[in-house]
């Protein structure tokens, strides 16, 4: 894939995307792309990097198969669910050092930089052992209580012994 199809996705080039894109070579060498929901991610940020990752691997919010959790890392783990395979992938320094030892001053630079480098420089992956998350399951929808919008019926909380949308609970 080439890093113009992700900025072109994306909006703009930046070190996160970069980093995406990074990580994105390094999943297509190990497992290739999710056609399906048959590789899973699971992201430790809501950076930049994501919009890489979704573009290059086939993750995505959408199928079910790219889950959040809001750990503020560099940190990827990619599961294939037909092999029982897992890898975690984590960026090795922090930004501003790898500014520093890249000899860096600005982002636009940086980004430059990190697209010229072997992703095993810049990230540590090791296998893991863990279970891949369950495939994403399907939820019915009820209709809000309050403002009458639907909401899906796992997401829905009681207010009053009525059911109600999460915004509509928390008032």
């Amino acid at each position: 894939m080439d890093y113009e199809d992700i900025v072109g996705f994306h909006g703009h080039s930046c070190a996160g995307t970069a980093l995406g894109y990074k990580v994105g070579e390094i999943v297509a060498e190990r497992f290739g792309r999710s056609e399906d929901e048959e590789i899973v991610a699971v992201v430790e940020n809501d950076s930049c990097s994501i919009d890489a990752i979704q573009f290059m691997t086939g993750c995505t919010f959408g199928k079910g198969n790219l889950i959040f959790r809001d750990y503020g890392k560099h940190v990827y783990t990619f599961f294939n669910r037909k092999t029982g395979d897992g890898i975690r992938i984590s960026l090795k320094k922090p930004m501003d050092q790898l500014m520093k030892e890249l000899g860096v001053t600005d982002r636009a630079e940086l980004t430059e930089k990190i697209l010229e480098m072997d992703p095993h420089d810049l990230f540590e992956v090791r296998d893991v052992s863990e279970k891949p998350p369950e495939e994403a399951r399907i939820y019915g929808s009820i209709i809000c209580a309050e403002c009458g919008e639907p909401v899906s019926e796992h997401r829905a909380r009681v207010k009053n012994g009525r059911m109600v949308c999460i915004p509509c609970f928390e008032g």
